[in-house]
């Protein structure tokens, strides 16, 4: 495998004029057009038929993670507005830090912070009709990011206290404050587990109506977990990707989805959307870890390492089969893990054939995923949809992307 250190981002930058970026949703999600990439040829239809054009016996897998009303905003009494974004929990599983019920810690980012020296700051806010309140406590900075101890009463857990109190983060491209319509919106139908800052916003264009036909044409349906952190918007400010630092994401998976994507390797297995597809290969390379130290204590996948493990040459099934009896000598039905897989052209793909995905930001680590895909065709694949009126980014329409 290539290393693919030295690409120079700007070979991934494209023209996108502010007003193709899809500020809101259209009204129905399964009618957003979608451009048609298949062994060469592009063409577009409506996204309501995107299983016309999945092979036979596909396997689509899905990113059920759920997003957060990650965005609190606390007055001081002087009257300054601090806002404290919620990354992640601080030295936590997920799930464990939204089942708190007194108190947890989170990674934060702080806006206004010039303005919060010291002390403890109080949002109040309503939960069935009865008063509550969250207060924060800024500990040390990490990065850019702070420390920050939260603390509530009243026998709530902390995603019921999130939900109340805090507002649902909308990507900064959009350019605008969040709607009530957005709570909705910038969820998935199949959204279920909490954590995201950002939606997988491939599976946005999903309806429970579509997914129940294609289910009747024989496309299989299968859920992991990857929790969008906020570096999936950090731009690459680096000549090199090489200089590029990808962020960290937590990754949940159950022992019965590994099976399945597993039982159906070797026939069509289609991401939908760049986080899925990132869960499935750091799976592959936890495996490819595994069959050379076994006794590793927890999944943590590193940005470069397919780029070093490669030469150890595992094949897929015998890579999943090695995790899921790692999970067996661990007793755990879920994989809980961590992933900053960066994957760029030169990187060959171990568990997918296709991707579903959106329009994605000129000089972005996901247009580069989607190049290690389909390769140079990207670009020809972004210019027709420029030409032909497709709308960009979250809230834009999609691609089916099919190289083989």
């Amino acid at each position: 495998m290539t290393n693919p250190q030295s690409i120079a981002i700007a070979d991934y930058d494209y023209p996108l004029p502010d007003e193709r970026i899809a500020k809101f949703p259209l009204a129905q999600r399964d009618q957003s057009k979608l451009l048609v990439y298949r062994h060469g040829t592009i063409g577009e239809s409506v996204f309501y038929n995107v299983g016309d054009f999945l092979p036979d016996d596909t396997l689509l897998v899905f990113n059920d993670t759920r997003v957060i009303h990650a965005r609190l905003f606390f007055r001081k009494p002087t009257g300054s507005t601090i806002e404290v974004f919620c990354l992640e929990p601080h030295r936590m599983p997920v799930a464990q830090a939204f089942e708190q019920r007194e108190r947890c810690t989170w990674l934060c980012f702080i806006g206004n912070n010039k303005k919060w020296k010291e002390g403890t700051l109080t949002l109040n806010f309503q939960l069935s009709d009865i008063s509550q309140s969250l207060t924060a406590t800024r500990r040390e900075a990490v990065g850019n990011a702070w420390v920050v101890d939260f603390e509530w009463t009243g026998g709530m857990s902390f995603a019921e206290v999130i939900e109340a109190a805090g507002v649902i983060p909308l990507p900064p491209y959009l350019n605008r404050e969040a709607e009530d319509s957005d709570n909705e919106r910038y969820q998935t139908v199949y959204a279920h587990q909490e954590g995201s800052v950002a939606a997988p916003t491939a599976g946005l264009h999903f309806t429970p109506e579509l997914l129940d036909s294609l289910r009747a044409k024989g496309i299989g349906t299968e859920f992991i977990t990857l929790h969008v952190g906020a570096g999936t918007f950090k731009p690459v400010n680096t000549t090199t990707i090489g200089e590029h630092e990808m962020h960290v994401e937590q990754i949940e998976i159950a022992r019965g989805n590994i099976q399945r994507v597993l039982d159906h390797i070797g026939r069509p297995i289609i991401s939908v959307g760049t986080t899925t597809v990132r869960t499935l290969e750091s799976v592959y390379w936890f495996g490819v870890r595994l069959q050379e130290d076994p006794a590793l204590d927890a999944m943590h996948i590193e940005q470069w390492d397919p780029y070093t493990l490669e030469e150890r040459h595992v094949d897929t099934a015998t890579a999943y089969s090695n995790v899921l009896q790692w999970m067996e000598r661990h007793g755990t039905d879920t994989l809980h893990g961590d992933t900053r897989l960066m994957i760029a052209p030169g990187y060959r793909y171990h568990v997918i054939s296709g991707l579903i995905t959106n329009f994605h930001q000129p000089k972005s680590t996901l247009l580069l995923l989607v190049s290690a895909l389909v390769g140079d065709a990207w670009r020809e694949c972004y210019h027709y949809a420029l030409d032909h009126g497709f709308r960009f980014l979250s809230y834009g329409d999609s691609c089916l992307f099919l190289p083989c």
